[in-house]
């Protein structure tokens, strides 16, 4: 029987925080989708997640929720709307760089984990 700390790499530490790392900013892409998506909704409220409190979070109990924040808007709007398009889509698209930073890096572990396990 092997005993925790003989060596061997847990699933925790194999891939260390990236992991949730990329938990975290898939959910934030999803909250980022849904303001975009509702950006011409009534009363709609835009909604962000706080990467570094999710991510504290995610470590500790696996939820996001008390990350998640709603936007306060620059410019309100007269229907209740608080979605800034162009807010949602920089936002948007700098967490997308991130997601496939992050998931380059987890590639890249694992393929050298692939080939230690070859031998190579």
């Amino acid at each position: 029987m092997v005993a925790p700390g003989d060596g061997l790499v847990s699933g925790d530490t194999l891939f260390g925080v990236h992991g949730a790392a990329l938990e975290v900013r898939s959910q934030r892409m999803g909250v980022l989708a849904s303001n975009i998506a509702n950006a011409s909704t009534p009363g709609f409220k835009a909604r962000d997640i706080d990467f570094q409190s999710a991510l504290a979070s995610v470590e500790n109990d696996g939820s996001t929720s008390a990350a998640t924040k709603y936007r306060v808007p620059t410019q309100t709007s007269m229907d209740g709307n608080t979605v800034e398009l162009s807010q949602e889509q920089t936002a948007f698209a700098e967490n997308a760089v991130q997601y496939q930073t992050t998931l380059s890096f987890l590639n890249g572990r694992i393929g050298q984990i692939t080939r230690a396990l070859k031998g190579e």
